[in-house]
């Protein structure tokens, strides 16, 4: 049984207004997504899921499936990932959708290579776990030279470890989510948490996983793509 790669794009970004549709190299950003996971050619279908008609069409004429419209209930800044995805599994099977395995691709991360959506699916069901993350190593540590306020307003590291920690190098390894994430949807519906007991990293390259939430790292992405 194939996978669907799933992808969702509301229309009521804030960092970046329309982000979703924004161009980025000449094509809107939710197109990147749509176009890399068609190329993979592991997916029954590639599913988008938005509340915006505009979205919507574009999502389409760049050959994503658009079964329906997510309710404006579940397109506001303050609703989490868990409660889309339990309304849009349960909406797709009874639409007919046959799957077990989704991958959860972010349209904000738009590099993410053809090689590694295939093989972080080729991880997930090598080891049969819950979730594969896909991940890059975060060079910001929060055992190292981070800092947060305590109760009082005064600043303590965020992390302490009975090592002292005298470089960036010694610091336990830390990743970054990206926005690549492979899912056991069975295990997702009975436990209705995204983030569960066998989760796995998949490491891909950093440079790859620039997420876009703000206005400077939409200028970064187009820096990269003119460079790609």
């Amino acid at each position: 049984m194939k996978p669907i790669c799933y992808i969702a794009a509301r229309g009521g970004s804030k960092g970046v207004p329309r982000k979703n549709i924004r161009l980025l190299n000449k094509k809107p950003l939710i197109a990147h997504s749509i176009q890399s996971a068609k190329k993979t050619k592991i997916f029954s279908s590639v599913i988008v899921s938005t509340d915006d008609k505009e979205i919507a069409e574009i999502a389409e004429k760049f050959g994503a499936e658009i079964p329906f419209l997510r309710p404006k209930k579940l397109a506001g800044d303050k609703i989490g990932m868990t409660e889309v995805l339990l309304h849009d599994i349960k909406k797709l099977h009874k639409k007919g959708y046959v799957f077990n395995t989704l991958v959860n691709r972010d349209c904000t991360v738009p590099f993410i290579r053809i090689e590694d959506i295939k093989k972080s699916v080729k991880l997930y069901e090598k080891t049969k776990c819950d979730l594969v993350c896909g991940v890059y190593r975060q060079h910001l540590n929060p055992y190292f030279n981070m800092m947060e306020l305590d109760p009082n307003g005064f600043l303590k590291f965020s992390k302490r470890i009975k090592k002292r920690i005298r470089n960036r190098q010694e610091a336990p390894i830390v990743y970054q989510l990206n926005g690549l994430f492979v899912l056991n949807v069975n295990s997702f519906l009975k436990t209705k948490k995204f983030y569960m007991k066998k989760c796995l990293p998949y490491e891909i390259p950093a440079e790859t996983g620039i997420m876009i939430d703000t206005e400077m790292e939409f200028q970064m992405a187009e820096a990269i793509a003119k460079k790609m």
